[in-house]
């Protein structure tokens, strides 16, 4: 089941977040983030009406997806980046894919007119997952980061999105 996130549900989403810093090279941190951090993130989310989904299964969560602005200035209001992590012991069962459409819908809704993922470089799962979606691969920046003793290249995707019917510079 798919449903938007809750305060219960908080710990859950920290639990599989930080699995994803302290063990893979998916996010470009090196310190697990507190649930302070994460209740703050979920207020500036739900304050700003921006999409945090869970899913569900029997009752627990085993995975998240989100998306936020791709940058600050006002001319990239129509492009957004999202983030879409599983439970290590749930990968494989296409839960991202059910994630993702479901964040497509939400974004087309809202007038998005470009999505963004970042993936590192040797995450080959992920790039898969988002070029069966429909992602294009749009460019390398080399050396962007450095963990486990290595560099890290980050690779971009994104994905069309229907865009507003009028654009506005506003």
């Amino acid at each position: 089941m798919i449903r938007e996130a809750e305060y219960r549900d908080l710990s859950a989403i920290l639990d599989i977040y930080n699995d994803a810093i302290l063990n893979t090279t998916a996010i470009y941190r090196y310190k697990p983030f507190t649930l302070e951090d994460r209740i703050l993130w979920y207020e500036t989310k739900k304050k700003e009406d921006l999409p945090l989904l869970v899913f569900e299964e029997n009752n627990v969560v085993i995975g998240f997806a989100t998306f936020g602005p791709f940058r600050s200035g006002p001319a990239y209001k129509y492009t957004i980046e999202h983030s879409v992590y599983i439970h290590k012991d749930h990968r494989g069962k296409h839960i991202g894919f059910t994630l993702m459409n479901e964040l497509f819908k939400i974004a087309n809704s809202k007038g998005y007119a470009t999505m963004v993922a970042g993936i590192d470089g040797s995450n080959e799962i992920s790039i898969l997952m988002h070029e069966k979606l429909g992602f294009s691969n749009c460019g390398v920046i080399r050396k962007a980061g450095y963990k486990f003793g290595k560099w890290l290249d980050l690779v971009f995707y994104q994905y069309e999105l229907q865009g507003p019917s009028v654009p506005t510079e506003e």
